[in-house]
């Protein structure tokens, strides 16, 4: 658990777990998460790779910012974690924003990257993606975690996974109200803010390396219609489907989703 500094002198937190003799992978966040998030994965996934998880600006321990960047602002400060940890090349996931990130760290640095696995993640930020994320942000004014639970995550996980985990969904709406500060808010608006032209669609060819596509079949977010085109334009791609999951899939089926990622990196090591 430590800190790098980036070019322009920021703060970007980041963790190792894991045997360094083990191939490394790397998660990327999605917007709303920060290395915590993985805590429940940890065990599993040093169970075959050194895991690399880090906070981008704007997330969790890392620095905040004061005015805002765009999306690409990212990719330089991986680079500076891969190379402080002398990673030449990375098994690399991203979910959701992270994923755009890791399309857009492919597309930079493709000589850096043993694999990619996009987890509910588009390529392009569709009009009604573009819609959603103004409302998360006009939710987000309001500073109020509890609030905040209520309007944005019920997009987030399926229909099933709330029928099922109310009284789970209804503790964690509680504890927003203290986990989430002012900080918190103005980080996530600047997040938000910082891919509203998001479009690589006709730039993913040039991704060579084997590639993963995980899907959910009820992710409204990201649906299986965005991903599609993905995989028809990255060359030898694999595209599968989480059953009965939304765009939080890799904690509704989290066995599922450490199986899926696993098995892909030790099949093209």
């Amino acid at each position: 658990m430590s800190f790098i500094k980036t070019r322009d002198n920021r703060d970007i937190y980041y963790e190792v777990h894991g045997d360094c003799e083990n191939p490394p992978l790397m998660i990327l966040n999605g917007i709303m998460m920060s290395t915590a998030s993985w805590a429940g994965f940890i065990g599993d996934f040093t169970k075959h790779f050194r895991l690399i998880l880090m906070d981008f600006r704007d997330q969790g321990k890392s620095s905040r910012e004061s005015v805002q960047y765009p999306i690409e602002i990212h990719v330089p400060d991986i680079l500076s974690l891969l190379d402080e940890l002398s990673i030449d090349k990375i098994n690399l996931v991203g979910l959701s924003y992270g994923g755009q990130v890791a399309q857009l760290f492919a597309l930079d640095s493709p000589g850096r990257l043993k694999t990619l696995i996009l987890a509910n993640t588009p390529a392009r930020v569709s009009p009604f993606l573009a819609e959603l994320g103004e409302a998360w942000k006009e939710a987000a004014k309001l500073e109020d975690g509890e609030r905040f639970f209520s309007l944005a995550i019920p997009f987030i996980y399926s229909d099933l996974f709330y029928n099922n985990n109310l009284q789970w969904l209804k503790a964690r709406q509680k504890a927003f109200k203290n986990l989430l500060d002012a900080a918190w808010f103005q980080g996530f608006i600047r997040l938000a803010s910082s891919n509203p032209d998001f479009n690589v669609l006709d730039r993913i060819g040039k991704i060579t390396c084997p590639t993963l596509l995980l899907c959910a079949d009820r992710d409204i977010i990201t649906p299986l219609e965005e991903m599609e085109p993905i995989h028809e334009r990255i060359k030898g791609s694999e595209l599968l489907v989480i059953h009965n999951a939304g765009h939080g899939a890799f904690l509704e089926k989290t066995a599922e989703f450490i199986t899926a990622v696993t098995g892909f990196i030790l099949k093209n090591s």
